[in-house]
């Protein structure tokens, strides 16, 4: 004897889908998935991370080279005006980094580089001279040189304040060429603020002070001038730092630039330090 048994018939609805048409779309929706997640779009973020890191890193890098060579440089051509940038000032005394400066813009006064020497900076509050004074001052009574030919911008407690002080300066006299005595590292951001204040510049740095003294502190210098330099074209700003003779080194200040190397324990009381540039 034969049993029949009537089997439930199969309809698409029993699957879930609505028709063939639903089932074909299924594994074409899983194949498109599958297509995106192996999309090239990926790469486009992953490439542009890699580049901004890249320009984070090398951007710096490059700046930090640069300050390094142009610290290397004595740039002396013919110009209208030595420039003298401020640092601190002892009651009217030029604090040793400032003496250092004055000294190396009388060596190239004196070499006929320019005619003229303009000393650069204003004061803190309580002051009771200016950088500009004060090293106008020390030029005139010690260096020999004619009051006449030396000029004080008394205007400034950063870099690009101070430049644009001199710019008006120059215009005042219808100069157009300045050599900028600094310390290295500070030559080509000051040489980048006098360009845009319309002066053509050089810069002839000195050979003294506490940011030549050791390798780490050549470092220290060039690390905190690619931000400087970085700061003023990125964002038009100047960095106001404190002056690298109170932080790093105390020196009598009545000495002279080439004898004034021997620490002294008890410097004079200083008018309030203006902050070095």
């Amino acid at each position: 004897m034969t049993l029949e048994a009537e089997l439930p018939e199969f309809t698409p609805e029993d699957d879930g889908a609505d028709g063939p048409e639903d089932r074909a779309d299924g594994p074409r929706r899983r194949r498109g998935r599958g297509r995106w997640r192996r999309s090239p779009w990926f790469a486009i973020p992953a490439g542009i991370v890699a580049g901004l890191l890249a320009i984070a890193v090398l951007t710096p890098l490059a700046v930090g080279a640069r300050i390094w060579h142009q610290a290397r440089q004595d740039e002396r051509p013919r110009s209208d005006a030595i420039i003298v940038l401020g640092a601190a000032q002892y009651n009217g005394v030029p604090s040793p980094t400032l003496k250092w400066r004055l000294q190396h813009a009388l060596d190239l006064y004196r070499d006929g580089v320019a005619p003229a020497i303009v000393t650069v900076g204003g004061k803190a509050p309580g002051d009771n001279y200016t950088e500009a004074g004060a090293g106008r001052n020390w030029l005139v009574s010690k260096g020999g040189v004619p009051a006449s030919r030396v000029f004080e911008v008394p205007v400034g407690r950063d870099t690009l304040e101070s430049m644009k002080a001199v710019g008006k300066e120059f215009d005042r006299h219808h100069w157009s060429s300045g050599v900028i005595v600094t310390d290295p590292w500070h030559g080509l951001r000051s040489k980048k603020m006098a360009e845009d204040s319309g002066i053509t510049a050089a810069a002839s740095p000195t050979r003294s002070g506490p940011s030549v003294q050791t390798r780490d502190t050549q470092f220290h210098y060039i690390v905190r001038e690619t931000g400087g330099y970085l700061s003023y074209v990125l964002l038009g700003k100047s960095v106001q730092v404190p002056d690298e003779t109170i932080k790093r080194i105390h020196i009598d200040p009545s000495a002279s630039p080439s004898t004034s190397q021997a620490p002294s324990s008890s410097p004079p009381p200083p008018s309030s330090p203006s902050p070095g540039r």
